[in-house]
């Protein structure tokens, strides 16, 4: 297949330019850096999952729009109770599913249970399970909260909250069926996902662009490469960094720098000795610059942290003070956790850019304070089986991108294995705090008890950089979550 390149430099082809421009305006490629490894966002954790299902082949009954805000989509309005634990959402109707079967309460009803049950892969398993469901009429459903949750109706717009058709679900990794506008057309596996628009969809031709392609591209180089060739119209969160000066001089492009709830760190397994002692989780986060990091694996472009929590977040405070670089306090801490150098850990590095460059530099400064730090470079298949599923590692570089996530700290099942009963308490206190004065104190004493344990070690909030054609319309301009919403987008002209 000729490449915008090709076309351009061949004078035999240049007569197929205008109809290659025209074809351009009916359909669009999508680059991400990891391909999903089910199309189902409710059975694994995994945001490269909802980058290509979330309000595309799936819905959600709040949609989180660009700016953080949330507003209906198969709810089409809801009321809040005034001890605001009880949601009753009226439902849109007229909603059916890619199968024909109806889109009500009942289905509801049925993916929240499904979510919370014992057995359920739900990463937000235990998010729905403080949730009872109860079935008002077709096109009425009640949701009763065990607690005050104010990021409810925010979290009901997310990936774990799809609604699912009841006789799909045992299919829905590789034949998805939802509610959305877009069907899938085919996967080829390790190259690209297709969707299509579905005219079975409730609003009439919302799509502007029927037919959508997402490409797998983890390397900078690569991503970069194809950009330039016109192989790829949109790349969300592209490692362009330091080819950023060449796009921002072409004028084939747009750049969007955009703000997330990234946060970038480096996870420890509580599971393994010596890790279990927090001296020696100190002494890690003490050996490790995270300017350092943040220039090899960011390019420079974020900010540090201290916790498990971002800057410009809720009830958000500064706690980089509490484990700052100190390689001499390391070797101590160490010493005194009676650990004999040199210490061997593994580091498992996923494939992006992010992990691998700022991997050989946490490598490099665990060395110099005595820790052998032996990197598997791994594929993302690999990583969700093995390190988030198994829990076979002893570090990992990784980036957290749910903007509400301080709550896997009270799972004790979660990858990293943190446990502690004072932690749990204080979330217990943020989640049931109905003043924002009260929640933020609670939020704040959370963050510096993550920080105090080295729970993990924080390295940064990452800013991301999208790049996409110049004549592309309706691109998110921040990322409060990861998702690709393609029926906002069209060409202009």
């Amino acid at each position: 297949m000729p490449t915008r390149r090709t076309v351009l430099a061949s004078p035999l082809l240049a007569a197929t330019l205008p109809a290659f421009a025209q074809s351009r305006k009916s359909a669009l490629t999508v680059a991400l850096s990891l391909e999903p490894t089910t199309l189902d966002p409710t059975a694994k954790a995994g945001a490269e999952i909802s980058e290509v299902v979330l309000y595309n082949i799936f819905e959600t009954l709040t949609k989180v729009n660009g700016d953080g805000s949330v507003t209906p989509l198969l709810a089409q309005s809801w009321e809040v109770s005034p001890d605001l634990r009880t949601v009753t959402f009226r439902l849109r109707p007229g909603v059916t599913f890619h199968n024909g079967q109806p889109f009500d309460a009942k289905a509801v009803q049925f993916s929240f249970d499904r979510a919370k049950v014992d057995r359920s892969t739900n990463k937000d398993r235990r998010f729905f399970a403080n949730l009872t469901t109860r079935v008002v009429d077709d096109l009425t459903v009640v949701v009763i909260n065990k607690e005050i949750d104010p990021d409810l109706l925010f979290q009901l717009g997310e990936a774990s909250a799809v609604i699912v058709e009841p006789a799909s679900v045992a299919t829905n990794g590789t034949k998805p069926v939802g509610t959305g506008p877009y069907r899938l057309d085919g996967w080829s596996r390790g190259s690209a996902i297709t969707l299509t628009r579905w005219g079975g969809y409730r609003s009439p031709l919302p799509q502007a662009i029927p037919r959508v392609t997402f490409r797998f591209i983890s390397e900078p180089a690569a991503q970069v490469a194809a950009l330039l060739a016109g192989d790829v119209d949109l790349f969300p969160h592209a490692a362009v960094s330091r080819s950023l000066d060449q796009f921002q001089r072409d004028r084939r492009f747009q750049i969007l720098f955009n703000a997330s709830p990234g946060k970038a760190i480096l996870a420890i397994n509580h599971r393994n000795k010596p890790l279990d002692d927090v001296r020696v989780r100190r002494a890690i986060a003490a050996a490790i610059d995270r300017r350092a990091i943040i220039s090899a694996a960011a390019d420079g472009r974020g900010v540090p942290i201290g916790s498990h929590y971002v800057p410009g977040a809720f009830g958000y405070i500064d706690t980089t003070g509490i484990n700052p670089y100190d390689p001499e306090k390391a070797m101590r801490l160490l010493a005194e956790a009676g650990v004999k150098a040199p210490l061997e850990l593994s580091l498992v590095l996923p494939p992006p850019s992010y992990a691998r460059q700022g991997g050989e530099v946490i490598a490099a400064q665990l060395a110099k304070v005595g820790i052998i730090a032996k990197i598997q470079n791994v594929e993302w298949a690999q990583w969700i089986g093995n390190v988030y599923g198994k829990h076979n590692f002893d570090l990992s570089l990784i980036l957290h991108v749910e903007p509400f996530d301080l709550v896997n700290y009270t799972r004790p099942d979660y990858y990293w294995g943190y446990q502690s009963p004072k932690f749990n308490e204080l979330f217990a206190r943020v989640r049931n705090s109905a003043r924002p004065a009260d929640r933020a104190r609670w939020l704040g004493e959370a963050q510096r008890l993550l920080a105090e344990d080295a729970a993990n070690v924080y390295l940064f909030q990452p800013q991301f950089i999208t790049v996409a054609r110049r004549e592309l319309r309706g691109l998110w301009k921040d990322a409060p979550i990861f998702a690709n919403d393609l029926a906002a987008l069209s060409w202009a002209g």
